[in-house]
């Protein structure tokens, strides 16, 4: 490349967005030739590169670091490599797939990542500044500390022009990525264009937003306690069942954005443009008494539907409220808010709580047989002596199991429940009290089970598969 080709590199000041003026106009002239600026290698050429840095990783005399600068790896494998500290400034990898792979802090500074794969890859520290991430996948990813900030690589040409070498909208590009469970921990993503991509279950602890445009991002089950999201665009997003404690929301654009099920502890939000935002409403403002509402429930359960009205009491606040012995079995519960509820003694048979907020409720002795409990947030919650074996059913083989995916039962009260046959795939069990409970024939795929307490506890039949913390000893 000649002197008149260097690259210069525009990071711009720690948040702040990058000005290029009418650098644009003369993005045509640059890539119309892109053997000019890219050198194309094959995957042989690659294998060999990664045999030398992981020699240089190993310490070894005269074994060098793996400089991968402008060069075009579109489609090649990188699964399962070691490129720890490596330079890709400018790097083209579109379609490459780089599963499992090490890349911690990697210089990815403006490289062309579009629909990679870097699911279970480990980029702490990773430098992904005005990369185009368009489309990957970072399932299960380990981004912590990771550099997604905007950013754009820049060449001077011939008449000593300053132009951008990738076009301002695709640099810092992350729409329509995958992100579901990934970490990303302080990860910084300032500026950065997020649109429609699947933030599920992610972890985004202090991770800063500010002024990204995350409009329509799917947030549902994310931890996103202490994350900057000032001045940023949230609208039309997605957070159900998202946990935003101490979230900053200064100055944040949350228009049709879908808060319903979100856990919003501590969070000013008095600059922030809610617009047409979905939140859960409280029950003053509800037209009916809940005792009417209950009421005529129960008509309706009697009547098979024929007299009464069903109880729809979704995305309805009931934080606090007194619901001991309430026959509500079959209602809608749906995103609400049961904060510290009282439901002990209730009959809530088939009833829907998908999403619901029940942190600390007392479901004491509450019938939850074949209830719908999908991402329920029940953290510290009572429930000893409460029923969730499956229903009698010929459709679903026999019986009608309750359905608690992803339900958060971290530190809750489960001695001596009855959880035969429950769906308990992916459940946070963490510090929960399951001592002789009846755990056979349920579910527990990928459940974290981490310093649970399950002295006692029945587990002959279960499927423990991908299962964590879970002592390996005799089932009972």
């Amino acid at each position: 490349m000649s002197a008149a080709d260097e690259d210069i590199f525009d990071d711009g000041d720690d948040d702040d967005g990058v000005d290029i003026g009418q650098a644009l106009g003369k993005l045509e002239d640059i890539l119309e030739d892109d053997d000019a600026f890219w050198t194309k290698i094959s995957q042989d050429q690659l294998d060999e590169m990664l045999a030398e840095h992981d020699r240089h990783m190993d310490g070894m005399l005269g074994a060098k670091r793996a400089v991968l600068k402008f060069l075009d790896m579109s489609y090649l494998d990188f699964n399962e490599c070691n490129l720890t500290q490596a330079d890709a400034t400018g790097a083209r990898f579109e379609h490459a797939s780089m599963e499992d792979a090490i890349l911690m802090a990697g210089n990815f500074y403006a490289a062309d990542m579009r629909f990679v794969s870097f699911m279970g890859s480990n980029l702490t520290r990773a430098d992904l500044r005005g990369a185009c991430l368009r489309g990957a996948d970072f399932t299960g990813a380990n981004l912590t500390e990771a550099d997604l900030r905007d950013g754009l690589l820049m060449k001077s040409i011939e008449r000593g022009e300053i132009v951008p070498v990738m076009n301002e909208m695709e640099a810092a590009a992350i729409d329509q990525a995958i992100m579901k469970e990934a970490d990303l921990t302080n990860a910084r993503m300032s500026n950065a264009f997020v649109v429609q991509t699947d933030m599920t279950d992610a972890i985004l602890r202090n991770a800063r937003f500010i002024r990204a445009d995350l409009s329509f991002a799917n947030f549902t089950g994310a931890i996103l306690d202490g994350a900057d999201f000032t001045e940023a665009n949230l609208s039309g997003a997605i957070f159900h069942g998202a946990v935003l404690t101490h979230t900053i929301l200064d100055n944040a654009i949350l228009d049709k954005a879908n808060l319903s099920g979100a856990i919003i502890d501590s969070v000013d939000m008095s600059n922030v443009d809610i617009g047409q935002a979905r939140m859960p409403r409280h029950v003053a403002k509800l037209n009916r008494e809940i005792d009417d509402i209950i009421t005529d429930h129960v008509k309706w359960q009697n009547s098979d539907g024929k007299n009464g009205q069903q109880a729809i009491l979704s995305e309805v606040n009931l934080g606090g409220y007194d619901l001991r012995e309430a026959n509500l079995a079959a209602a809608d519960m749906s995103y609400c808010i049961l904060k510290s509820a009282d439901l002990s003694k209730g009959n809530f048979m088939m009833t829907d709580f998908c999403f619901a907020d029940m942190r600390n409720a007392n479901l004491n002795s509450a019938n939850m047989r074949g209830a719908k409990l999908q991402r329920t947030n029940l953290a510290g919650a009572n429930l000893v002596g409460a029923q969730f074996e499956g229903l009698p059913s010929d459709e679903h083989g026999g019986t009608w199991p309750a359905n608690l995916q992803f339900v958060k039962l971290r530190g809750a009260k489960l001695n001596g429940v009855n959880f035969t046959n429950a769906n308990l795939e992916g459940a946070d069990l963490c510090k929960a009290d399951l001592r002789n409970a009846d755990l056979r024939g349920a579910k527990l795929v990928d459940a974290d089970l981490t310093n649970a307490d399950l002295g006692g506890a029945k587990l002959k039949g279960a499927d423990l598969r991908g299962a964590k913390g879970l002592d390996t000893g005799p089932l009972l």
